[in-house]
């Protein structure tokens, strides 16, 4: 590619990005980085007897690897990504499709497919696919006047839900599902609709636990320990909850917390209340108001699309990261029942840095301003 070309393809990237989000984006990705040295230094080798770095190590090379699918989603040219969201979208579904024949087992949970230099869990990189794709339905234009996209649409969600309840993986149907609903009720679906899915939803969870105890019974245990701490073990949620209690406005200071020698995973799971003991409240307001301003810039930028499908879409990844978000923090203070959702950008785990950042590649894909056109 001639010089002239590529610099004139970065100037018009930067020029039409929404550099707010963009910069918002790298702080949490730097942040993450930050905090992961931070949450597994005493884990890899005090613990487990690896170099102090080798956690850190791991993260640091998905961040960059994060970074720039990142970049490269939001270069390429919107209608051409849109091309390319259905055959995304079937590659990664193949992948959870695979898990109960050759996932790999973890603590009970088959979750993950072994890829030789890593662990991938599907669901991570399928999230944001099915949003689109999901909008994509909502929109099409041979069915825009007819209800059937709305069953459609019920039918994808099913058949992953399907296939995570199997895992088992409570939280991520449970993410799905509430983005789902956001996504369809933008859509300009009636209360009417979302009340007789969400119901139906409730139901099969419902007949699910009842009739396979002997599988889905933790589900049963941790709304009972919920509900009544008397009846259940709440270690976790305890431990994460004293932790944030101890840290305060100010925190106990760098590596002086003890949540993440005491609560197995705190550094995917719990990385919020490890956040709060050691640094203090006041860093994790002003990084839930980082995904919050994120929200707002994403909200803010749909009133100036023209496109329903893009418009639609933003609202639907925008509620995505905001329910997943708030779903972990809600686990981390107690206030909803353990799920074992990661913090987008933060939380260590390749799956979960390369699910965030397809998420924020499309984002800022979608937000940049159409009025300059590449030469």
């Amino acid at each position: 590619m001639p010089e002239n070309t590529f610099k004139l393809i970065l100037i018009n990237y930067w020029r039409n990005i929404d550099k707010k989000i963009f910069f918002c984006f790298v702080i949490l990705f730097s942040l993450g980085l930050f905090f992961s040295f931070s949450s597994t230094s005493s884990l890899a080798g005090e613990r487990l007897n690896k170099d102090y770095y080798f956690f850190f190590s791991k993260h640091l090379i998905f961040t960059f690897l994060a970074i720039i699918i990142m970049i490269f989603l939001s270069l390429l040219e919107t209608d051409f990504l849109k091309r390319f969201i259905i055959p995304l979208f079937i590659i990664s579904f193949i992948f959870l499709v695979l898990v109960p024949f050759i996932g790999t087992e973890v603590k009970g949970a088959k979750r993950w497919l072994d890829l030789y230099f890593f662990k991938l869990q599907p669901i991570e990189v399928l999230k944001p696919f099915f949003i689109l794709v999901t909008v994509k339905i909502l929109t099409f234009e041979k069915l825009r006047n007819n209800q059937l996209k709305y069953l459609l649409s019920f039918f994808l969600l099913s058949s992953i839900i399907i296939l995570l309840i199997d895992q088992p993986d409570l939280g991520q149907s449970i993410l799905l599902t509430v983005t789902w609903i956001a996504t369809v009720f933008v859509s300009g679906a009636g209360l009417l609709y979302i009340f007789a899915f969400f119901s139906i939803f409730l139901i099969s969870i419902s007949t699910l636990l009842l009739l396979m105890p002997e599988k889905f019974g933790y589900i049963i245990n941790r709304l009972v320990s919920f509900v009544d701490p008397s009846k259940g073990d709440k270690f976790q949620s305890s431990s994460a909850l004293d932790a944030i209690k101890l840290g305060g406005l100010k925190g106990q200071g760098m590596g002086e917390g003890i949540l993440k020698d005491k609560v197995p995973e705190a550094h995917t799971d719990y990385i919020i209340a490890i956040i709060t003991e050691e640094y203090g409240s006041i860093i994790s307001i002003i990084i839930i108001s980082i995904f919050l301003y994120i929200s707002f810039r994403i909200v803010k930028s749909c009133s100036k699309q023209e496109d329903e499908m893009t418009k639609i879409s933003l609202c639907g990844l925008a509620a995505l990261l905001i329910f997943q978000t708030f779903i972990h923090v809600g686990v981390n203070t107690s206030l909803i029942p353990t799920t074992g959702m990661t913090l987008p950008f933060l939380s260590y785990g390749g799956s979960s840095l390369i699910g965030s950042s397809i998420l924020a590649g499309v984002i800022l894909n979608y937000t940049k301003n159409k009025t300059y056109l590449y030469d």
